[in-house]
């Protein structure tokens, strides 16, 4: 099978310049209604948008229309969200090219409710074994269990917060190391690690963490 990068684009905030680039490198961009407008912005037409269809614009539906993307339109009274719409798109593909990852734009800023309930999404989407890695100008993370490789700069910072009531987590290669360190839900310990040197390895051996990576300033 061919890699490819599928990407969800909300309608979150949007930065331009770093928007892009980001898009640049994807291979099938699927919006969530109001994400189409930011596509527009960045001259990459989806090649699918979802939703109830009540925040993207009349000139950029009309763009879209003529681009040949599919259209997929919902009621407005529905008990799953736009985004949730998308991502059951983007699982769609991914399932068929054997993908684990799906990245997701656009999701941070504006409302924090919407933002904690993409995190609900994302733990949704790790039980069932894909990583939605949301990423914006100044972050990347991804909900983790078991052991992984990060790469990032030395000194940039690294976060480990447990979602689970309970999370035991190992370390190599930052700042501050855990052995079997026991993270808990209502308490921050992993806030603001920082890594030695240009990879760290995070093993979860029990419960589910999020991981946030600090894009180094500059």
């Amino acid at each position: 099978m061919i890699d490819i990068r599928i990407a969800v684009l909300a309608n979150g905030l949007w930065d331009l310049e770093w928007g892009n680039q980001a898009l640049k490198e994807v291979d099938f961009l699927i919006c969530a209604d109001g994400g189409a407008n930011k596509a527009a912005l960045s001259s990459r037409m989806p090649d699918l948008v979802i939703g109830d269809l009540d925040s993207i614009s009349p000139e950029t539906l009309n763009r879209c229309k003529k681009s040949g993307c599919s259209i997929e339109r919902y009621p407005t009274e529905k008990d799953e969200t736009d985004l949730e719409l998308a991502l059951l798109r983007a699982e769609e593909k991914a399932h068929v090219h054997g993908e684990g990852d799906i990245w997701l734009y656009g999701a941070t800023g504006k409302r924090i409710d919407h933002f904690l309930g993409n995190v609900a999404l994302m733990l949704n989407y790790a039980q069932k074994g894909y990583r939605i890695r949301v990423a914006d100008p100044d972050h990347e993370m991804w909900i983790i269990q078991g052991r992984e490789e990060i790469r990032g700069a030395s000194g940039q910072e690294v976060s480990l917060i447990s979602i689970s009531e309970k999370s035991v987590v190992s370390t190599e290669g930052l700042y501050y190391p855990l052995q079997r360190g026991v993270l808990l839900q209502n308490r921050p310990r992993g806030i603001s690690n920082v890594f030695f040197g240009e990879k760290a390895v995070v093993e979860v051996h029990e419960g589910w963490v999020l991981l946030v990576i600090v894009r180094a300033s500059g």
